[in-house]
């Protein structure tokens, strides 16, 4: 039995939902009209558990979760205190389900955080493991109506079937046309025959009662979504196809009850018919032009292997195997869930909790994918293989998300909203005019409008055109967020670059010692405090010193911009800029230099001699005339006059620039109007690469992924910066030839309904037609604009 919902409207088996004395068609829905009742989730909470209240579950059903080794199968992450847990519910059924599930923490203090994934049907929930366990979590989830479903076989598994709805409705449609189209040959061709005269009415009933299914079952989806879109005052684009189907059908059958005509049930069935017909070629179309990006090809970054010689390579994160020994420096992130084999680890989840207190462990403790460690460096002992994915879910976390401002999609949705309107009013005077002028053509002219004119199409140009860039930009190892990235982009209008690291090469640098010789303790102090470090300088400095036994620290502490200190025994060791360790400022310490002291004696310094990236000065040269570039640099200004020289002029140079400095220097120019994209190396610059509009983090084998970055570049690719500057320019100017396509296609089209040239069936094959050529029309433009980015500047 089919009934209606009393709060969303949408119509429910009952079978599949039990309806209450208020016919509510899930739990969901009542919640939430309890909210707007009483303004109160908890409230509602304690009146389902109330002493009489029927049961909504069996709470032996999960004894299984008081079995640990199963609770460990099921968490995706377990440090002892917080625990994150990814629910399959199927019973989530509308955005009423939504609110309510991502409000679970209303239920319970202990529940932190709850995000529902409405089309895969789960909810991912983070909580304290102190305050409630996963089985009273379960148990709380299904106490208001949203049992999960769990099984540890199929738990990985998609656990819903292919959804074959669209074929069964163009199935009914396409049987129900032909019989109409059959049954309507005497109409047709006026066939004098007295059986066929004489059995018109009949035939005519017959082409009634196929439609019925056809506006009852196949239509569904568009009469949903209409009257969804008219209950929350949203025009959306299914409202004239609504409405069109809703005249067709009630004049047909108002013509045929009265025995005044044959009505349009042809063009009703046709108009069904071709209308998801179009829809199934699109979603192939969809299907075949997939989007999606490899999450392989997402991190160009490495990790350091420990071999079972006891050297060290660097390898891409997805190469980690089962068993691998991982070295993690300090501010690295950890990629796999691994053990602690060495050393103290300082563990930062708040890339996976939130939560930004770091978690102390020691050696055997487990550790999971998406910490970072912010100490001393540790050795791992790999548990399975990378997953990618998790990290991109980090990555795209709303704990680091950033108003960014509203780009082409919404700009999509505003023309869509403002299109309907017009259609509307278009589709209405027409009709008005010609039932005055020829009352027979009004309804095929009102039909053919709203059909025609659907702004399908114009929906279509942003997302498809963003898409395709995204996966042409991953392919030339530039790794975009999400496709606001790609917006910004062609907004920009000023680029800051850090200097170490970003403009310059870490392979080719050289590096001379002045200063007191350092015995071999101090060697392998320094070495081994070099080797937890992840600045560009310590890890250039590592790679040169000679190896020397491998040491566990008892303290070490880094300060960004400034240096780092360390101790081991009885020996201390400080590192970094000259006034960290207050050293007297020369004109030789002015040049870029790790300056070192043991015990708080002064030793010397390694000095820098930086080896700027090949095309440098042709890059700058390239970017001067469109953008306003500086350089901000926390070295000091030793290397002004070669950059004065390499770089065009007016190129600002700032040097001794703190981190939050250069935070400050891009939130003032952004006051000023400034778009900016910041390049630096994601270490030191992270407050920079959160605050500027676009974050360009450079990976050159080194694990400092942040979330504070919007885009990853491969170092390998730095030189083609303009490049993708010129693509997504050219991006968005897809998107507006695929606007002005959509809109010339609607004005031809209207010209022709409007003079009552172009029936509904017609109208209703050259819609779909237009979605599929604007899809044609943004892949090969974008592919295009891909192919150019294979030439060098």
């Amino acid at each position: 039995m089919i009934k209606q919902c009393f709060h969303c409207g949408t119509e429910c088996d009952t079978n599949s939902f039990v309806f209450d004395a208020k016919d509510f068609c899930c739990n969901g829905c009542k919640t939430v009209y309890q909210i707007f009742s009483e303004n109160d989730l908890a409230g509602y909470y304690e009146m389902e558990n109330s002493p009489g209240a029927t049961p909504t579950n069996n709470k032996d059903k999960f004894d299984f979760l008081d079995n640990d080794n199963i609770v460990e199968k099921l968490l995706e992450f377990n440090d002892g205190h917080t625990q994150i847990v990814n629910l399959y519910i199927p019973h989530i059924h509308c955005s009423s389900c939504i609110w309510v599930l991502e409000n679970l923490n209303k239920l319970n203090d202990n529940i932190k955080s709850s995000l529902v994934n409405f089309p895969k049907k789960t909810v991912r929930i983070t909580y304290s493991s102190e305050g409630i366990s996963l089985k009273a979590l379960v148990l709380l989830i299904s106490t208001i109506g949203y049992e999960p479903y769990i099984s540890l076989e199929d738990y990985q598994k998609n656990k819903k079937g292919k959804d074959r709805s669209l074929i069964y409705k163009l199935g009914v449609a396409g049987f129900a046309f032909g019989n109409v189209m059959l049954l309507s040959f005497p109409e047709y061709f006026e066939v004098d025959e007295f059986w066929l005269n004489q059995y018109k009415p009949f035939f005519r009933w017959i082409m009634f009662v196929l439609s019925l299914p056809v506006v009852f079952y196949a239509a569904s989806d568009y009469l949903i979504s209409a009257y969804k879109g008219l209950r929350s005052k949203i025009l959306n684009i299914d409202i004239p196809i609504a409405l069109g189907i809703a005249v067709l059908f009630l004049r047909s059958t108002f013509e045929i009850v009265t025995d005044t005509g044959q009505g349009f049930f042809d063009s009703l069935t046709g108009l069904l018919f071709f209308l998801l017909l179009g829809k199934f070629f699109q979603q192939k179309t969809y299907n075949f032009l997939s989007f999606e990006r490899d999450y392989k090809s997402y991190f160009p970054i490495g990790i350091t292997k420990i071999n079972s010689n006891g050297s060290e390579e660097s390898i891409q994160v997805y190469d980690i195997k089962q068993g691998d020994k991982l070295l993690i420096r300090n501010e690295e992130l950890i990629p796999v869930d691994a053990i602690l084999l060495k050393g103290k680890g300082k563990i930062d989840y708040s890339f996976v909790t939130g939560e930004a207190e770091a978690v102390r462990k020691f050696s055997g403790d487990k550790l999971f994918a998406g910490g970072k460690q912010t100490g001393e460096a540790i050795e791992l002992e790999a548990l399975k293989s990378v997953s990618q994915s998790y990290l991109t879910q980090l990555w795209s976390n709303d704990v680091f998300a950033k108003d960014k401002h509203e780009g082409f999609i919404n700009v999509t949705d505003s023309i869509s909203k403002y299109f309907t309107i017009i259609i509307l009013i278009i589709a209405f005077g027409s009709a008005g005019f010609w039932l005055w002028f020829d009352a027979s053509k009004a309804m095929n002219v009102f039909t053919s409008i709203l059909i025609v004119a659907c702004p399908c199409a114009l929906a279509l140009s942003a997302p498809f055109t963003l898409g395709n860039m995204l996966r042409i930009f991953g392919k030339n190892k530039f790794y975009l967020k999400n496709a606001h990235v790609l917006e910004q982009l062609a907004k920009i209008n000023s680029i800051i670059f850090d200097k170490t690291g970003t403009i310059t090469s870490n392979k080719e640098t050289k590096v001379t010692y002045e200063g007191d010789p350092l015995d071999n303790r101090e060697q392998t102090l320094l070495k081994n405090t070099l080797r937890n470090s992840n600045h560009p300088l310590s890890r250039q400095l590592y790679s040169i010193l000679k190896e020397n036994q491998i040491i566990t620290l008892d303290e070490f502490n880094e300060y960004s911009g400034k240096g780092i200190e360390a101790s081991h025994n009885d020996q201390t060791i400080k590192l970094g800029s000259a006034a960290f360790l207050k050293a007297p400022v020369t004109q030789k310490s002015l040049k870029t230099a790790v300056h070192v002291a043991t015990n708080d004696n002064y030793k010397g310094m390694y000095t820098f001699y930086n080896s700027y990236r090949k095309g440098l000065s042709k890059l700058f040269n390239s970017l001067k005339n469109s953008y306003e570039m500086t350089i901000l640099s926390g070295d000091n200004e030793s290397e002004r006059g070669n950059l004065e020289k390499l770089l065009p002029p007016g190129t600002k140079l700032f040097f001794n620039q703190k981190p939050d400095e250069k935070l400050n220097y891009i939130k003032y120019h952004q006051a000023e109007g400034a778009n900016i994209m910041m390049v630096g190396d994601g270490l030191n610059d992270a407050g920079a690469l959160r605050q500027s509009n676009v974050g360009i983090a450079i990976a050159e084998n080194v694990n400092v992924f942040t979330p504070a970055s919007d885009a990853i570049l491969d170092a390998s690719k730095f030189d083609l910066i303009p490049r993708y500057l010129w693509a997504s320019k050219k991006a968005m100017k897809v998107i507006i030839a695929s606007f002005i396509l959509s809109f010339l296609y609607n004005t031809v089209g209207l010209a022709f309904a409007i003079s009552g040239n172009l029936s509904p069936v017609i109208a209703a094959i050259l819609m779909p037609l237009s979605s599929i050529s604007i899809v044609a029309f943004t892949t090969i433009m974008t592919n295009l604009i891909g192919k150019n980015l294979n030439k060098r500047i």
